[in-house]
């Protein structure tokens, strides 16, 4: 038998506006880890899984710091977002999103 197991969808457009929205600072999900390909990024909230500081900042850092305040000495800001795994899960803690498998539809 074939095990079917469903997902629910978010673009990476919505998703970006919640993070933003949430927290109030930028964020763009396409950016982490080396830049996302298009296509499907699956996960699970909540999740213990983490990336860790892997290419980016602790969450704290991230929150504390002023969004207006500019990035020094790098090209590029991709690096400068916390772990995608902590985000999910701290929006989930909030009551943003529900436990479940997730699917972030990556389209640009």
């Amino acid at each position: 038998m074939i095990k079917i197991q469903n997902k629910s969808v978010i673009s990476v457009n919505d998703w970006d506006d919640l993070v933003k929205e949430t927290y109030g600072r930028p964020y763009n999900f396409q950016q982490r880890y080396g830049c996302q390909d298009r296509g499907r990024y699956d996960f699970t909230v909540p999740s213990d899984e983490t990336h860790g500081d892997e290419m980016g900042v602790k969450f704290s850092s991230w929150l504390k710091r002023d969004p207006k305040q500019p990035i020094t000495n790098q090209e590029v800001d991709y690096e400068f977002y916390p772990d995608f795994q902590t985000v999910a899960n701290d929006l989930h803690a909030k009551g943003l999103i529900s436990a479940g498998s997730y699917e972030i539809e990556i389209d640009w």
